[in-house]
């Protein structure tokens, strides 16, 4: 992963953006030697995120079957009956 300065990031931006949309590497940005921010490509963060939601709804229906809170086939077929008809 590249690591730039923030004060190069202010002076050359348009170059640090061309890099990145080229290799789909984030780019670490540091401020006074400490890690500040990450630049990640559009795409890529939006397929992270698509990726996190999917997780975290996993995680949920996971918490759900361990709390008990589950339907039978039938149970959920009936509930969902009014939006399907």
């Amino acid at each position: 992963m590249k690591t730039e300065l923030v004060t190069t990031l202010k002076r050359q931006a348009t170059k640090i953006l061309s890099e990145l949309h080229k290799s789909k590497e984030p780019v670490l940005i540091t401020e006074h030697g400490k890690p500040s921010a990450y630049l990640v490509d559009f795409e890529d963060f939006e397929s992270l995120q698509r990726r996190m939601a999917i997780l975290e709804g996993i995680a949920r229906g996971e918490c759900a079957v361990q709390e008990g809170r589950t339907l039978t086939h039938d149970e959920a077929k009936a509930k969902m009956k009014k939006w399907l008809d």
